[in-house]
């Protein structure tokens, strides 16, 4: 909160990274000092706060920061349609525009204003393009990067061009010596001025031991050393390692009362399309009960979607589902499927996010397959990281062996409720 002010001895630094832990207080603490540091130290000047959407940062920080700021006295004007935050207080008011990193050409937006700081929400999820525009633009006299995110993998460009080169993470000593080194070499010092902080859950006061005993619940493998121990792990092996048949998969269900059902689908040509139905068990407990799996490759046969339209109606046996998630991609069998009168609704296909949620459902018990959906049980043992895309501080699965794990996926991160405590943005 005041690693900035003048009896500081690291105010002399050019900004900080918060890493760590989910619901650590990273994103509170980071944006509340962010704007005390600039109404304290400048004066009618701009500021950029970033996160992957403008939406996602104005439900994740801006709400909370606005409520902040007037209980101590800002006087704080919103200005949705311009994305900017006026903030005034004391005779002093700051401009502090709102900005989305979410892809490579979110660097076009930033380009041509003048910033006198800079402020990064989860900063992992940002193309490295953006933020190197951002804080280019910072060319004030005495102006600051903020960064905070939660961990992703060791390779990641964030951990490898920014936190391994931080002095505040090196230290100084260590830093001394690789700056010392680069000379001798004659290369060029590459190290950053910045103060590294590292949280975990017990760091914010708010927690009660219950709730981080329900985080901690939430997730497993490389998930749980990311979001739990606040780790930069790698990416590696099975991706769903905490799916266990003895837990999640089950002779028969006894359907709750009024069941209602759905379809997911995972649609392919030569590649398989998957049918996937779903309903809610007497538990509460989100089922899998039947599952459709025809690969053109296999079967040396591929079929229309006119036939894959007729073997749905077939495998449903009567049953009316309610809504049928689709892959995104499949238009014109989306298009087949709403002449026949299905109620039809493309899949979320946010890869990562859906893995995760995914990996949480099943951390919590709240999802099942029956024994009769062979071709789904079997890919959750062999859907796996990509471990060459690791190495390139990407995650990614295997894209073999994927179709009823993107199914299923479409399906939880689409329809599924969330379990109690879940939190999907990270």
């Amino acid at each position: 909160m005041n690693w900035w002010c003048q009896d500081s001895p690291v105010k002399d630094y050019d900004g900080i990274i918060a890493d760590g832990a989910i619901r650590s207080g990273k994103t509170v603490s980071m944006s509340l000092s962010f704007v005390f540091w600039a109404m304290s130290s400048f004066s009618g000047q701009n500021f950029a706060m970033c996160g992957k959407t403008i939406g996602s940062f104005r439900r994740n920080v801006l709400f909370w920061l606005k409520i902040m700021l007037r209980s101590r006295g800002y006087h704080v004007t919103d200005h949705r349609a311009d994305n900017l935050v006026e903030v005034t207080r004391n005779g002093v008011t700051n401009h502090f525009y709102i900005f989305g990193g979410k892809d490579e050409s979110s660097q076009d937006l930033i380009q041509g204003i003048t910033l006198a700081g800079v402020f990064f929400d989860e900063v992992a999820l940002m193309p490295e393009s953006f933020v190197n525009q951002a804080t280019g633009r910072c060319s004030v006299e005495g102006s600051k990067f903020w960064f905070n995110c939660n961990p992703d993998g060791p390779y990641h460009w964030f951990k490898q061009k920014w936190i391994n080169k931080s002095i505040g993470y090196l230290g100084k000593k260590k830093a001394g010596e690789i700056r010392k080194k680069l000379q001798e070499e004659g290369k060029e010092d590459d190290l950053k001025k910045l103060l590294y902080l590292h949280f975990d859950m017990d760091d914010n006061l708010s927690l009660s031991e219950k709730i981080k005993a329900r985080y901690r619940s939430l997730y497993k493998g490389v998930f749980f050393k990311r979001y739990i121990l606040g780790l930069w792990a790698m990416a590696e092996g099975v991706i769903y390692d905490m799916f266990d048949e003895a837990m999640h998969v089950v002779d028969s269900i006894i359907p709750a009362k009024d069941p209602i059902y759905y379809v997911s689908c995972d649609y392919g040509t030569q590649n398989a399309t998957v049918f996937l139905l779903w309903t809610k068990d007497q538990k509460g407990r989100w089922a899998c009960i039947r599952e459709y799996y025809y690969s053109g490759r296999d079967e040396k046969k591929q079929k229309t979607d006119s036939e894959f339209a007729d073997d749905l109606g077939k495998w449903l046996e009567g049953i009316s589902p309610k809504r049928i998630v689709v892959d995104p991609a499949a238009a014109s069998f989306i298009a087949e499927l709403k002449k026949r009168g299905y109620s039809v609704k493309p899949a979320k296909n946010d890869v990562l996010d859906g893995i995760r949620f995914v990996a949480s459902l099943l951390a919590q018990k709240e999802v099942v397959f029956c024994r009769c959906c062979e071709n789904t049980i079997q890919e959750f043992a062999s859907y796996v990281w990509d471990s060459k895309a690791a190495e390139r501080g990407e995650d990614k699965p295997v894209k073999t062996a994927d179709h009823c794990m993107d199914a299923v996926r479409y399906f939880c991160y689409t329809i599924a409720r969330k379990p109690r405590g879940i939190t999907i943005l990270r």
